[in-house]
């Protein structure tokens, strides 16, 4: 590579990590286990259906 080319590695993801890196205090907490939960509750949701039609 050239001493003047630039590889765009670093520079192109700098606006990336800077929005994950900002977070929104306004927005609802969900903990990992009620999205699991959620998930399976839903799941067998489907299943009763599914099984009753």
């Amino acid at each position: 590579m050239s001493k003047g080319q630039n590889s765009g590695g670093l520079m192109s993801s700098a606006g990336l990590v800077r929005y994950f890196d900002s977070e929104d205090h306004n927005a609802p907490k969900i903990s990992p286990k009620t999205v699991v939960a959620f998930g399976v509750l839903f799941g067998l949701l489907i299943q009763v259906l599914n099984a009753a039609f």
